[in-house]
């Protein structure tokens, strides 16, 4: 048997790469009663009935898991942000990299379109690299960050991620001239971009790595948190939660409060907090609801 991973599936029959060739395969009839799964990422084993054809035998364990974009076994997710049409979502932004670290995914932000503003661009790329992510700015149009983010794709099985407009397309067609994704315009009066991704498929980078182009989505759950680990996804808290009156403080109605104090002196991003308080509602109604 081969070992391999899926590259994509269309009704019954998944594409799954194994030894640098490309192989169409069916299903073993215990994974259709079961009703298993299969994401592209998965690593599976598989048996040859041809030249090009095989039979899937055995997934393996996955490492992770991304429900929307569907793939598993991702280990870097670049989300992309356009600093100007569509404006930049920060809280979307938040979210993708609060979903990226509970599952063990190394996020890498992507701040497109650098040449609408350039301003902003930098700002908000000092500001998520203070609190200590990695960050890259692109254009397209100035072939910026482009070498770079290719570099950054080398090793790795990468999903791109953000709303449909961004530019998700237009770099990975620049990253690898071929790829031939096709990319639509953002609308003037919804400021959201066609979705030009149907569906969820892995691609086999020439320089190595496999990188996932994927639908745009607006709206993502968060995981299993209880309102205490919350925290723990915005870094920055950590300097000045020390200095809270009480260990169990959420920052957010407790007296005495390092994390507040912090952003009363400006320490603290008001945007990031305003967003982490949004966040700690929805955890607590999790809570509520069980």
């Amino acid at each position: 048997m081969l070992k391999g991973i899926i590259l994509r599936g269309y009704s019954s029959f998944y594409y799954v790469l194994a030894d640098e060739k490309e192989y169409e395969c069916s299903l073993r009839g215990k994974y259709r009663l079961k009703k298993q799964d299969f994401l592209p990422g998965d690593n599976v084993l598989i048996s040859l009935v041809g030249n090009d054809k095989g039979v899937i035998e055995e997934v393996l364990p996955r490492k992770s898991r991304l429900i929307r974009p569907p793939i598993a076994n991702v280990d870097q997710a670049v989300i992309v942000m356009a600093v100007k049409n569509p404006s930049p979502d920060l809280q979307l932004l938040d979210r993708l990299l609060l979903i990226a670290e509970y599952e063990g995914i190394t996020p890498l932000i992507c701040f497109n379109k650098v040449d609408l503003d350039q301003k902003i661009g930098e700002e908000l790329g000092l500001l998520y690299q203070k609190i200590g992510y990695k960050v890259i700015l692109t254009s397209t149009k100035l072939s910026l960050g482009i070498s770079e983010l290719r570099e950054e794709l080398k090793n790795h099985i990468s999903v791109f991620a953000g709303l449909s407009g961004v530019g998700k397309s237009s770099l990975l067609n620049l990253v690898q001239p071929g790829l031939a994704l096709k990319t639509g315009e953002v609308g003037v009066k919804s400021q959201r971009g066609r979705h030009t991704t149907r569906y969820t498929s892995l691609l086999p980078l020439v320089g190595g790595g496999l990188v996932a182009d994927s639908p745009g989505f607006s709206k993502l759950y968060l995981p299993e948190l209880k309102r205490e680990e919350l925290c723990h996804y915005f870094p920055e808290f950590a300097e000045y939660a020390q200095y809270c009156r009480f260990s169990t403080c959420l920052h957010h109605k407790e007296p005495d409060c390092g994390v507040k104090n912090a952003l009363e002196n400006k320490l603290i991003d008001r945007r990031r907090y305003e967003h982490y308080l949004i966040f700690l509602a929805e955890v607590i109604a999790k809570e509520r609801s069980y």
